[in-house]
């Protein structure tokens, strides 16, 4: 039996901050903590208010902390695709040993050869997925350790993002007193898990539509090939009931989820409940087909502009189709209206470990799976520490003490030395 890994995510979204520790035993992922929070100083996927924000991610942590007894020391973070680019690059170098047996050595040269490139001062390098190696211009190889060759190449897609971004929410992690194992661009992984092999080969697209935006993954060919994110997701639909309707926020919420249907055509006429008004006694009764005219014509909007996001992105096919995730996609009847509107095979997407059997989880899920993957590939399994001394719930209740962020690292720099470089250039 192999040895279990332990990982701890952390997925900031802008309406629910996410921590989930997991153990990793051969591939198999068992969810030990959950903290699920409701987000502040976050919008639309961006941070505007830093010590809210810092609040949201310990209040989170907190209470994953609490349902396992012991304090977590670093995070798998995921990172919004805000303003992230994806950019092909390609890595040549020449096989070191005597004997020209590819090497790690040799892999970690070659990722770093593919990352010498220009990036503007504006952006920060996130990191590298490999495409694919070339052993002596033998392509499409996946490992080519082992192999015998004179030359390796390896192709890859290089992810850049804000540097303002990335720096807000490094800021907020080292704030909360977390250290960082790993970052990864949350539609990466999304899609990674969301999507089977079949997909992703035909060419598909990931949707998760979360609280205040929603990001889509495109990938073709087995990658990721193109990242978007829309300013629309399930906070305009609750306030768009929330004024229809006349009554709270808050109210308007559990209305959308207890009685929301998306599908105008299926929802029920039958169905009827009472709405409380904002400052009135008594309320209105209202029936699920009248609420799902206000919610379908809010995300009818979302999937044209995601039709137009993938017409601007050049795809023009998905012989994979569409997969609904996020929060949003519990909905009844979402799945018939992305059909009606995007024309293509779709479905949904819930990860199936117990206690985090809902679409929201699909992101702090994929964290944690392809953190363990990449761990796996480049051999660094049992070098990390995500957990940390027993506690007590009177010290989870006393802020942590500030640590500077540690990023772990990967081959090539990754966000290693250029991401310690960034993080201390801000915090010194």
């Amino acid at each position: 039996m192999s040895q279990s890994e332990l990982y701890v995510s952390l997925d900031i979204g802008s309406s629910t901050v996410k921590v989930l520790i997991g153990e990793m035993a051969n591939q198999s992922l068992h969810v030990i903590g959950v903290g699920n929070i409701k987000s502040n100083g976050i919008r639309r996927g961006a941070i505007v208010d830093i010590d809210a924000t810092v609040q949201s991610i310990r209040q989170a942590v907190e209470q994953a902390e609490r349902m396992i007894g012991k304090s977590i020391n670093e995070v798998v973070l995921g990172i919004p695709a805000n303003q992230v680019k994806l950019q092909p690059v390609k890595g040549v170098v020449a096989v070191n040993s005597e004997n020209r047996e590819i090497t790690d050595m040799d892999l970690e040269r070659v990722h770093e050869a593919a990352q010498v490139v220009s990036i503007p001062t504006d952006r920060e390098f996130v990191n590298v997925v490999p495409v694919q190696y070339i052993v002596d211009h033998v392509d499409d190889i996946e490992d080519p350790r082992g192999m015998m060759g004179i030359r390796l190449e390896m192709d890859g897609i290089m992810i850049t993002t804000s540097k303002t971004i990335l720096h807000n929410v490094l800021r907020c992690v080292e704030r909360a007193g977390l250290t960082i194992r790993d970052i990864y661009v949350q539609p990466l992984v999304a899609g990674h898990i969301a999507l089977t092999e079949d997909e992703k080969y035909q060419g598909a697209v990931c949707i998760d539509i979360g609280g205040g935006s929603t990001s889509m993954a495109v990938f073709q060919e087995g990658h990721l090939v193109a990242s978007a994110v829309l300013p629309i997701g399930g906070d305009h639909v609750t306030k768009d009931l929330s004024i229809v309707l006349k009554t709270p926020t808050e109210q308007a919420e559990q209305i959308k989820l207890q009685h929301g249907h998306a599908f105008y055509d299926d929802a029920s006429e039958s169905e009827f409940f009472e709405v409380p008004a904002a400052g009135a006694a008594s309320g209105e009764r209202y029936s699920q087909k009248y609420i799902s005219e206000i919610i379908g014509v809010r995300l009818e909007e979302m999937f044209d502009m995601i039709l137009d996001e993938l017409h601007d992105l050049g795809i023009r096919d998905l012989p994979g189709g569409v997969v609904l995730t996020g929060g949003m996609a519990k909905l009844e009847g979402i799945q018939d209206l992305a059909h009606h509107i995007l024309q293509s095979r779709v479905r949904l997407f819930s990860p199936a470990f117990i206690g985090v059997r809902e679409p929201q989880y699909t992101t702090a899920v994929g964290l944690i799976q392809y953190a363990y993957m990449d761990d796996m590939f480049y051999g660094r399994l049992g070098g990390g520490s995500a957990l940390g001394n027993s506690v007590s719930k009177e010290d989870v209740q006393q802020p942590k003490k500030q640590k500077q962020p540690r990023v772990k690292e990967k081959s090539g720099e990754g966000v290693t030395a250029r991401a310690k470089r960034f993080i201390d250039k801000f915090f010194e």
